[in-house]
């Protein structure tokens, strides 16, 4: 059950032996089916959530559509790191697209260990880093690059997405109509 998460903090955030069991030992594991809401704008991030298993897709919403922001496949945190931190309230929905199973903690145990253990303190900061450079990565591919040029970073750097995700999902994501992605699909094969 902590395999995952396991790898996770060893590869990405090494925590001594004592920390890693101490922060298993307050994880929880929740089940969702395939189209549960597991995080709503206007909500508060009240848990630090890790997808062990399963595909969710994080999006906004209006009340004429949703565009997706990102998709989830493999084994990391999908919180909404920035309101998690600041106790407010999301502007981001978060779907799950097939059966998930998720680990997670509460937020104010969460803080208490990062109290209690220094170490903790350079995850959030390692994570708060690691999410801005995301994010300004994404930002720069959306407004420079073409919906095609786009299609082919997927391919190159996330096949896994074009293998799992319904394509209706893709197109919103590059904020193009489906049948505009079936035409860029049918130029580049």
């Amino acid at each position: 059950m902590f395999s995952e998460i396991s790898k996770f903090f060893k590869t990405e955030y090494p925590l001594n032996e004592h920390g890693l069991e101490e922060l298993f030992s307050l994880f929880k594991i929740d089940h969702y089916k395939k189209g549960n809401l597991i995080l709503k704008e206007n909500e508060k991030e009240k848990q630090l959530r890790f997808l062990n298993k399963g595909l969710v897709r994080e999006f906004y919403s209006n009340h004429e559509k949703e565009i997706n922001i990102n998709f989830y496949t493999k084994p990391l945190f999908i919180t909404d790191l920035l309101t998690f931190n600041q106790n407010s309230t999301t502007l981001k929905n978060q779907e799950c697209l097939s059966s998930v199973e998720i680990l997670s903690i509460e937020r104010k145990s969460f803080f208490n260990l990062l109290k209690k253990y220094e170490c903790g303190k350079s995850f959030v900061e390692a994570s708060f880093q690691k999410l801005l450079k995301q994010k300004e990565l994404l930002e720069f591919n959306r407004i420079t690059k073409t919906p095609e040029e786009l299609y082919n970073e997927l391919i190159i750097y996330k096949s896994d997405w074009l293998q799992s995700i319904p394509q209706y999902h893709i197109a919103s994501y590059l904020n193009i109509t489906p049948e505009t992605l079936s035409r860029i699909r049918k130029r580049i094969s």
